[in-house]
């Protein structure tokens, strides 16, 4: 196992807390496997057989959900690190709900869920923290997922904006903050297009409510954004 692999799987949260002796003979007992994929090729295919958790060594890649009228919805964006495939990994569901396509040149890895969960060979001494970080992922995906519902249930594109914002602002207990996610990814999370959610955001700037640069966010008027989210 050489440190290039040890280093990207670091970036991964399934791998937070475990030492780097400790994963190099935990890699032994999950038997991974590594593959490459080029620019606009499919890592996963919606349908097809499921293969394994994933996870994104290198590159960029978009999470797609095709409906049944054939039109593509992008889910989410995955970078270095990012997992794939937690939420059905231990379902009775054996096909990828979703299509994986490569932005960029992409390596990832596969791992299959029982060899996780089950009895290892070598006695590794940190399973139990593997467990438990796939548990704290898989938690706060729903968490997410719960979000993004109570925001569909929002018809107006500014109270999303508002209602998320404040959101931010409450947890950074600042009216200055980085937003955790960038444009396009919080276009896909309130569920509108990156056009209209430019569009709005420069309105609500032009209305003197906030101030932004990329994923900068100052609140200029406080009052009136918690009145857009009402």
């Amino acid at each position: 196992m050489d440190n290039k692999l040890i280093k990207q799987l670091f970036t991964s949260a399934l791998f937070q807390h475990i030492p780097a002796e400790s994963l190099a003979v935990m890699w032994d007992c999950l038997k991974p496997r590594v593959q490459h994929y080029s620019k606009n090729s499919y890592i996963t295919v919606q349908g097809t057989p499921f293969t394994g958790l994933g996870i994104l060594l290198s590159g960029e890649a978009e999470v797609l959900k095709e409906t049944a009228s054939g039109s593509r919805i992008v889910m989410t964006n995955l970078v270095q690190g990012d997992l794939f495939g937690e939420i059905i990994a231990f379902s009775p569901q054996n096909t990828w709900p979703a299509s994986v396509l490569a932005h960029t040149p992409c390596s990832a890895v596969f791992l299959d869920p029982e060899k996780i969960i089950g009895k290892c060979a070598n006695v590794c001494t940190s399973q139990n923290q593997l467990v438990k970080n796939l548990l704290v992922i898989i938690s706060t995906k729903a968490l997410m997922l719960n979000r993004k519902t109570e925001y569909l249930s929002i018809k107006s594109m500014r109270k999303k904006i508002a209602v998320y914002l404040l959101e931010q602002y409450k947890e950074n207990k600042t009216l200055t903050f980085t937003l955790p996610l960038k444009r396009n990814q919080l276009a896909d999370f309130l569920s509108v297009s990156r056009t209209a959610l430019s569009r709005e955001l420069g309105r609500m700037r032009d209305d003197g409510i906030i101030e932004f640069y990329r994923t900068s966010v100052k609140i200029l008027n406080l009052p009136r954004l918690q009145k857009e989210a009402e």
